[in-house]
């Protein structure tokens, strides 16, 4: 008797090759909105990364023809109460600081369109790379509900009048002038985007790690200081990375005119 079970694909992929890990939004009929099960699957995954010493570079994807449509509406308006509000937001916003906070760098491969929830999501990378097909908007403000919290992320990538200019009118920008904003690193043809991502995080992942860690949690914390503070705070980080044995490593490799071996420590 044929079999009646139902087999449901992952809502997100992960795919692991050279230190690389690739994690993949798999909602494509809903252009990847992102449920509280997806954000809920994609905050495990990063809090796994985050322990694990074999992943050197993380690049975010999505399937389907956009990157990210950003919150999900219909299950947003199928719970209309104050607790499921502030239990999403509180979610989106702990991934999002889960994704500046994480050890490895994160590289946005923006194929498609990302809008609000889902340009917060590019912005909260630490590096993009676009197809030159790839839109970007904000448009909360065509719906009556401004994109607030998109804004944190958008406002510390972009300049004050870009950000105010894509936050009150809500149109879309190509991926030119993402890239002209600050949203994105560059923009490619499609058919360049995968090498061009590879090529990004193969560079990255030939650094030594505890260096690429210990900078990336400087780089976030040192723009909330004052000028002051974060020569104070970035010479004591300084100090702290060239007690490293990567750093001994790095600066012998180099004057010896060799290439290093990262030991991690």
């Amino acid at each position: 008797m044929p079999s009646t079970a139902v087999t449901t694909e992952p809502i997100l992929l992960r795919h692991d090759a050279d230190g690389i890990t690739t994690l993949t939004l798999n909602r494509p009929a809903a252009r990847n909105a992102l449920s509280v099960a997806l954000m809920h699957e994609l905050q495990n995954a990063l809090d796994a990364i985050a322990r694990d010493r074999r992943v050197r570079v993380v690049v975010l994807a999505g399937n389907g023809p956009a990157f990210c449509a950003g919150h999900d509406l219909k299950e947003m308006r199928a719970n209309p109460s104050r607790a499921f509000y502030e239990a999403l937001f509180q979610q989106c916003s702990r991934l999002m600081l889960t994704l500046t906070r994480l050890p490895q760098p994160v590289i946005a491969r923006v194929h498609g369109t990302a809008t609000a929830a889902g340009c917060q999501l590019v912005a909260s990378c630490d590096l993009a790379v676009a197809a030159r097909t790839a839109t970007f908007a904000t448009p909360g403000v065509n719906i009556g509900l401004f994109c607030s919290t998109p804004m944190v992320a958008l406002s510390r990538n972009v300049g004050r009048k870009q950000a105010m200019e894509m936050l009150l009118t809500g149109e879309m920008i190509d991926a030119e002038t993402a890239v002209r904003f600050g949203l994105v690193n560059r923009a490619v043809e499609p058919h360049e985007l995968d090498a061009a991502v590879a090529e990004l995080a193969q560079r990255i992942c030939s650094k030594s790690p505890l260096t690429l860690a210990i900078g990336k949690e400087a780089f976030y914390r040192q723009l909330e200081l004052d000028l002051e503070s974060a020569y104070a705070y970035t010479s004591e980080v300084m100090t702290r990375n060239m007690l490293t044995r990567d750093a001994e490593e790095g600066i012998d490799a180099f004057l010896e005119k060799r290439p290093p071996v990262w030991q991690g420590c």
